[in-house]
């Protein structure tokens, strides 16, 4: 995605009082941060991923970075409104190990569900792997749509039909 594409989405009108999560690499920092700030949140912290081996051990030799070899991947913390948080629950570095290209550790899950208990939550750019109950997962590496949570579902087939033979709903009107 370029990165005024990345501007001009429209994520400001997703939620009112909430919380976003934001993974930026080291030439992004900034980018993210003026996203941030044009879909109407304001950067709050930042969550750290160190990136470890097989065997535990720090990535030295990483495949991102431009001028260092990067070990780890920063996740902005922006809130817009006044969302209800449990702050202070966990700490904001994770220590996890790398799998595929951009895949993001699965320690960030349990830690947002910690944070902001019984809300929904959306991942955008999700992969078929991340997807689970009380999560809206939007992205193009998906294979269909795929709603999991009950309620949810049922709301989605009364608009745009049930699901096929295969489990998979029929895509909204576009």
């Amino acid at each position: 995605m370029e990165d005024e594409e990345m501007r001009n989405m429209n994520i400001s009108c997703l939620q009112d009082d909430g919380a976003i999560f934001m993974w930026v690499t080291g030439r992004a920092m900034e980018l993210g941060r003026e996203c941030l700030k044009l879909w109407g949140y304001d950067r709050v912290d930042e969550l750290i991923w160190v990136k470890t081996n097989q065997l535990n051990r720090l990535i030295r030799t990483g495949r991102t970075g431009h001028w260092l070899n990067h070990s780890k991947e920063h996740c902005l913390v922006g809130v817009k409104g006044k969302p209800a948080l449990n702050k202070f629950v966990d700490c904001d570095v994770v220590v996890a190990e790398v799998r595929e290209t951009s895949r993001k550790p699965d320690e960030m899950y349990p830690l947002l569900e910690r944070l902001s208990p019984g809300t929904r939550k959306l991942e955008i750019f999700a992969r078929a792997h991340n997807l689970s109950p009380g999560w809206v997962g939007l992205g193009n590496q998906l294979d269909g749509v795929h709603v999991l949570d009950p309620d949810m579902r049922a709301r989605y087939e009364a608009r745009y039909g049930k699901a096929g033979p295969d489990g998979v709903l029929p895509p909204p009107d576009t």
